[in-house]
């Protein structure tokens, strides 16, 4: 993804994923309000096991367990989406995450699935607290492995503090 900044995008975290939810792009606004995913090794950049697998993830996401649900139901659909279903490495991660967190077994057990679309997250970011951001999911067109996410501050309010710690953020 571009790393310019400019105009109303600037205060518009994105990233790009895979169907096995690595994070392939993003965007200053997402490493700032997200996590700086250059700062990750390649396989840490994957969102289920930061999401499963970091208490630092999972303590910024207010009503966690509403989030963790969505996205194991969004991996599941995008999985099936990519054909990718019984696929060595879609196998491989869903053992691994079922190891390290009952929470994910138990969520994939439910075989829930969900469709991407729209919603709001609410971050707990430690210099511009609670944050309510709306998000909207895009396939990616001619690329059914790959997904974007859009995030939108959902008030003025939320606006003028993610405005203010990526100001603050630039300067460092």
């Amino acid at each position: 993804m571009d790393h310019s900044e400019g105009g109303s995008s600037a205060l518009s975290p994105a990233i790009i994923k895979t169907a096995m939810w690595d994070v392939v792009g993003w965007n200053r606004a997402a490493a700032v309000l997200l996590t700086d995913y250059a700062k990750l090794p390649r396989e840490g950049r994957n969102i289920l096991r930061l999401m499963f697998g970091s208490d630092h993830v999972r303590a910024r996401n207010e009503n966690w367990e509403s989030i963790a649900r969505f996205v194991v139901g969004a991996f599941r659909a995008d999985v099936a989406r990519a054909g990718a279903n019984n696929s060595v490495e879609a196998t491989k991660l869903v053992a691994e995450l079922c190891r390290v967190s009952a929470e994910f077994e138990a969520l994939w057990q439910d075989n829930d699935v969900v469709a991407h679309g729209d919603g709001v997250k609410r971050i707990h970011h430690p210099d511009a607290g609670l944050l309510a951001m709306e998000f909207s999911s895009f396939a990616v067109e001619g690329r059914p492995e790959l997904g974007m996410i859009i995030y939108n501050p959902a008030s003025p309010d939320d606006a003028d503090r993610l405005r203010a710690l990526l100001d603050a953020r630039q300067s460092e």
